[in-house]
C-alpha cells in the first residue's frame, strides 16, 4: 500500500515570516511516501477462512499464523550447515533404582507404559490396555482429531479391529467418504487406474472420539494439557517430570510426539534432516466431477520457485463434507537449502496449478480449509510420515496401522517377561532411494521431465507385472521380489534411464542403496525358508530366547514386507 500525503504548493511566493517559523516548528505537511508490502494471495484467502478447533498432530493447524511459525521453523532448518537447533537436554540417565530415590514418595501415578504425544498415540495405547496393561497419555494439547480426513484403504482400517481397537461398525461411523477408481497419473504419458486404493474418508475427530472413549473404558488415563520436561531413565523406571508440576514413573516410555519430537530432536543432535516432503492443499467447495481420486499424479516437467527447482506431485480425494466437497493435496521432496521455497511459495503456486490440474476455475470454488506440513526424512530412518514405513505416506496414521498388532504384542510381552529389546526393518531404508529420486536436483544434468518419466515407467511396468507387484507399493509396501521384478523390465523397456538414475541420485547414494537392497533380500530368504524351520520350536526355549526369536521372525517378515496381504 502507497501512503501519500500531498504538500500545500506555494506556487513560487514567498512565505511570510511567521509561516517560515511555523515551519521550523514542524507543522508544514510535506510529502511522505511510505510502502507497506500487500497481503499474499495466500494470507487473504486463509483470513477470509473462520479457523476453529485447531489440533495436534500432522495437518491439525490451519491458520495463517501456523503457516508462518511453520515456515519460520522450516527456514531455520534449510538455513542450518549440519545442526539445526542445538536440542535441549530432556532424557538422561540416572544410575540406581528409582524406589531408593528421593522423588519415589513424589510420583502420582505408576503406569506399565507411558506414551507421549496422544494423536497417534492413543491407537498403541489401547491396544495395549486391552492386553491388560497400566498404560497413561500425556498431551499437551486437548485430545482430539482434526477436521481433514484421513485417506486409507478399508484393508489398513480392519488392522484396528484385529489389534482390539475398534469394532466393526465403528469403520462405518467414521468413514464418511467412500470412492471408487484410484488414478495414478503422469501429466502427458498416461493414467493407471486401481480400485479400493486410499479409497476411504476417515473422520479422525470420530475415530478418535472412538478410542479414546474405549480407551478410557480400559482403565486408561489421559493427561490432557500437560507438556514434557523431562525424563530421567532409573534402572527399574523411566520418571517423567510434567511442566505442570506432576511426577509420573513407567516401565516403559514411548515417544508418539512425531517430527519434532524433543526425545527425537536430542537423539539426533538437532541434525539437520536428508530431505524434506513439503505438502500443502485445501479442502474446497465446487467440484462437480467428484467421483473417483488421484493416489499420485505427476506434473510433467520440474518447476522454477524462485531460486529453486522443484517437482510436483498431488493427491486428490473426495471429502466427506459434502458431494462437491474435494481435499487435494500438492507436495515435493527437497533437500533442506538456504534457497528452497517456503510453504507460502508453495501455496502461491498452488492456487494457479490445482485449478487447471482439477478442470475447475477457481472463482467457482469455495475454500473451507488449507493445509499444510513438512515430513523431514533420515536415512537411518523416516519422520512421523513414513515413521514406521514408508516415503509414501504423509500420515503417521496410515503407516501405523499395518504394525499395531506386531508392536503390542511385542511391548505387551516385553514388559511381562521384562525384556525390552529393539530391531531394524531394512525395507525403511531401502525406501530411500524411491524420494532421492523424486527430488529435483539444479545441477543433475538431467531433462526436466525426467522425474515424471521415471514413474511412469515404474508404474507402468508394475501394472503389466499384476496386482501382486503393484498393489503393496500403492499400500506402502516394498518388497524384494516385486522390486527386482520391477527394477529388471523398467531396464529392458527402458535401458537409457539408468545413466539418468545415476545422474538424478548420485553414485553415493546408489551404492549406499545397494546394501539396504541387499539386507531386504537377505530377510526375504531369512522369511521364506528359515522362519519355517525355526517357527515350530521356539515355544520349547526359554522364556527370554523365545522372546528374541519371536521379534527376530517378526523383523524378518515384517522388514521384507512379507506380511502384506492381498
Amino acid at each position: 500500500m502507497v501512503v501519500l500525503q500531498l504538500q500545500q504548493p506555494n506556487y513560487g511566493i514567498s512565505p511570510r515570516p511567521s509561516m517560515q517559523r511555523r515551519r521550523r516548528q514542524g507543522a508544514l505537511r510535506t510529502v511522505c511516501l511510505q510502502t507497506q508490502a500487500l497481503p499474499s494471495r495466500t494470507q487473504r484467502i486463509m483470513e477470509s477462512i473462520s479457523v476453529n478447533g485447531e489440533v495436534g498432530g500432522a495437518g491439525g493447524a490451519y491458520s495463517y499464523n501456523a503457516l508462518k511459525r511453520l515456515d519460520q521453523l522450516w527456514s531455520s532448518i534449510c538455513s542450518a550447515q549440519t545442526v539445526y537447533q542445538e536440542p535441549q537436554k530432556v532424557v538422561s540417565s540416572t544410575p540406581g533404582l528409582f524406589k531408593h530415590s528421593a522423588l519415589d514418595d513424589k510420583a502420582v501415578e505408576t503406569f506399565d507404559v507411558l506414551i507421549c504425544g496422544g494423536t497417534l498415540g492413543i491407537f498403541i495405547a489401547t491396544a495395549l490396555s486391552s492386553k491388560g496393561l497400566q498404560v497413561g497419555i500425556v498431551e499437551r494439547n486437548i485430545l482430539k482429531g482434526r477436521e481433514q480426513e484421513w485417506n486409507i484403504s478399508r484393508k489398513e482400517i480392519l488392522e484396528l479391529v484385529e489389534a482390539g481397537i475398534l469394532v466393526e461398525d465403528d469403520i462405518e461411523q467414521v468413514t464418511v467418504a467412500k470412492f471408487n477408481p484410484n488414478r495414478c497419473g503422469f501429466e502427458g504419458k498416461g493414467e493407471i487406474w486401481v480400485e479400493d486404493i486410499l479409497n476411504l474418508g476417515v473422520s479422525p475427530a470420530k475415530l478418535i472420539e472412538i478410542v479414546k472413549r474405549r480407551f478410557k473404558s480400559l482403565g486408561g488415563v489421559i493427561f490432557e494439557g500437560y507438556s514434557v520436561s523431562n525424563i530421567c531413565v532409573y534402572e527399574d523406571a523411566a520418571v517423567l517430570q510434567l511442566a505442570e508440576g506432576n511426577i509420573l514413573s513407567t516401565r516403559l516410555l514411548i515417544d508418539a510426539m512425531g517430527n519434532f519430537s524433543p526425545v527425537v530432536k536430542q537423539v539426533r543432535g538437532g541434525r539437520k534432516p536428508d530431505g524434506v516432503c513439503l505438502v500443502v492443499g485445501s479442502c474446497a467447495r465446487g467440484f462437480t466431477n467428484n467421483s473417483t481420486s488421484d493416489v499420485i499424479y505427476s506434473s510433467s516437467s520440474v518447476k522454477k520457485v524462485g531460486e529453486s527447482e522443484v517437482q510436483y506431485f498431488w493427491e486428490a480425494f473426495p471429502a466427506g463434507s459434502g458431494p462437491m466437497d474435494r481435499t487435494t493435496y500438492m507436495f515435493t521432496y527437497v533437500d533442506p537449502q538456504p534457497k528452497c521455497p517456503k510453504l507460502e511459495d508453495l501455496l502461491e503456486d498452488y492456487w494457479d496449478l490445482m485449478p487447471e490440474y482439477q478442470g475447475v476455475s477457481f472463482e467457482d470454488l469455495q475454500i473451507l480449509r488449507v493445509v499444510f506440513g513438512i515430513f523431514p526424512t533420515y536415512r537411518d530412518r523416516f519422520g512421523d510420515a513414513s515413521g514406521i514405513q514408508s516415503p509414501v505416506s504423509f500420515g503417521g496414521f496410515g503407516s501405523l496401522t499395518r504394525h499395531l498388532e506386531r508392536l503390542s504384542t511385542g511391548i505387551y510381552e516385553a514388559i511381562s517377561g521384562n525384556f525390552l529389546d529393539s530391531y531394524m526393518q531394512p525395507n525403511l531404508s531401502a525406501s530411500w532411494l524411491f524420494q532421492r529420486a523424486m527430488s529435483a536436483k539444479q545441477l543433475s544434468n538431467v531433462s526436466p521431465d525426467f522425474i515424471s518419466e521415471l514413474l511412469y515407467v515404474n508404474f507402468r511396468s508394475m501394472q503389466r507385472l499384476g496386482d501382486p507387484v503393484l498393489r503393496p507399493f500403492l499400500q506402502d509396501v516394498i518388497q524384494f521380489g516385486p522390486l527386482v521384478k520391477t527394477l529388471g523390465l523398467v531396464m529392458l523397456s527402458k535401458p537409457q534411464i539408468l545413466l539418468s538414475i545415476f545422474k538424478q541420485v548420485g553414485v553415493p547414494v546408489l551404492l549406499d542403496w545397494s546394501g539396504h537392497f541387499v539386507m531386504l533380500g537377505y530377510y526375504t530368504f531369512l522369511s521364506t525358508f528359515i522362519d519355517p524351520a525355526i517357527g515350530p520350536l521356539i515355544n520349547a526355549f526359554p522364556a527370554k530366547m523365545k522372546y528374541k526369536w519371536k521379534r527376530y521372525l517378526e523383523a524378518w517378515k515384517y522388514g521384507a514386507g512379507l506380511d502384506y496381504k492381498q
